[in-house]
């Protein structure tokens, strides 16, 4: 098959293809810079490190932060979620976090749980992937420490009502983190007025940037109250034994991804230069018109909100005759269709939806250069593959 006329619809995995300056940022760094980030003073080092602050700005800038130290370079989303995780908690802790979350949260306190005896209490989700935020309120104890919930679930694209478990949070004087995996770039973020203390991402999906890139937000007075999640070169204050506690230095440890983040600099250029509001409109467009088209497949079930303003660009069925992995196989072998199928590494979910003894779900998620045309082509191959598994 013609690799130009397949049809990538798997960006809740990791957004594909890139805006072209991404491409044209990172071959001109392995081709014409190659320096490690703060590590020299001659004039080509000291040009990268320009960039890679003006990635930072322009970061703080898309999220809302109020100065861009309280931005901090990781090395994806997960990376992200466990510099807070085992950062903030300590033997005696309590946490609060939801079916919907993804093994990046639940295996961290699985492992917690495990080595000191973390308390957990996970809040269940409803059929169509929505918690309620009372029952945060109803959870939390005295030795609540931190409260944990994604924004938006990349099962169902489901989004949460953060602002409320948010609100819920502070007033109890609880730590509140919120996974953005599958927001930052698709829904306007200010976390300077939401009620979050701290905000993790990958850099790879809704971001527009490559692998190998993450960012976590911390408000600058909380800093104090995360430890250093690894420790090592800074690049600064070299001749201290002790892990600089200055941010972002104090979760910078080791060389950055230097290709990478000028590569995000680049993608996050592209994105505010877009418009988070237009790049919405274009996804909303695309969700509603897959909803539309794939709600009455014969042998498949619908999951999530029936509305597109309720969730992001993730479309999600159930299929009651065949496995999703196999179902997934038969798109892209005869139809040149690419998504995704299974339990997307976020376990707890399907057995509020339902899809758990199914083994997971059919998963569309298109990005902002996925086409009208291409949708309903999708549309066009999905009914014909339920009218050959239903005939």
């Amino acid at each position: 098959m013609n690799e130009q006329s397949l049809i990538y619809l798997d960006n809740a995995a990791t957004s594909f293809p890139k805006p072209d300056s991404v491409y044209t940022a990172m071959d001109d760094y392995n081709r014409n810079i190659g320096a490690a980030v703060g590590r020299g003073a001659y004039r080509k080092s000291i040009e990268l490190q320009t960039s890679i602050d003006q990635c930072r700005k322009l970061a703080a800038r898309l999220l809302g932060a109020a100065r861009p130290e309280e931005v901090a370079f990781t090395f994806n989303g997960t990376d992200s979620l466990n510099t807070i995780i085992h950062g903030v908690l300590k033997p005696g802790d309590h946490v609060i976090t939801s079916d919907v979350e993804h093994n990046s949260v639940l295996r961290p306190l699985q492992t917690l749980k495990d080595r000191w005896g973390l308390e957990t209490t996970i809040i269940p989700a409803d059929q169509a992937g929505l918690v309620e935020p009372m029952a945060f309120r109803e959870a939390i104890r005295k030795n609540t420490r931190l409260i944990m919930l994604n924004h938006a679930s990349n099962v169902t694209g489901t989004i949460q009502p953060v602002n409320e478990v948010g609100e819920i949070a502070g007033q109890a004087g609880v730590l509140f983190l919120v996974d953005a995996a599958q927001t930052a770039g698709h829904l306007p973020l200010d976390v300077s007025q939401m009620p979050v203390d701290f905000l993790a991402c990958p850099g790879h999906k809704g971001l527009l940037g490559p692998l190998g890139t993450g960012l976590v937000y911390l408000r600058a007075e909380l800093a104090d109250q995360v430890e250093s999640f690894r420790q090592g070169g800074t690049g600064t204050r070299s001749e201290e034994e002790t892990q600089p506690d200055s941010i972002p230095e104090k979760f910078e440890s080791g060389n950055h991804n230097a290709p990478g983040l000028i590569g995000l600099r680049a993608s996050l250029e592209y994105v505010l230069e877009q418009g988070i509001s237009a790049l919405r409109q274009h996804e909303q467009q695309l969700t509603a018109q897959l909803l539309e088209g794939l709600q009455q497949l014969p042998g498949f079930l619908m999951t999530g909100p029936r509305a597109a303003e309720e969730r992001v660009g993730v479309v999600s069925l159930i299929s009651e005759s065949a496995e999703p992995q196999v179902l997934a196989s038969i798109l892209d072998e005869n139809f040149g269709i690419q998504i995704r199928a299974g339990l997307h590494c976020a376990p707890r979910i399907h057995a509020c939806i339902g899809s758990k003894e199914a083994g997971g779900t059919l998963r569309f998620s298109p990005g902002p250069f996925t086409t009208v045309e291409q949708i309903n082509t999708t549309v066009a191959a999905m009914q014909e593959m339920a009218l050959s598994f239903s005939g």
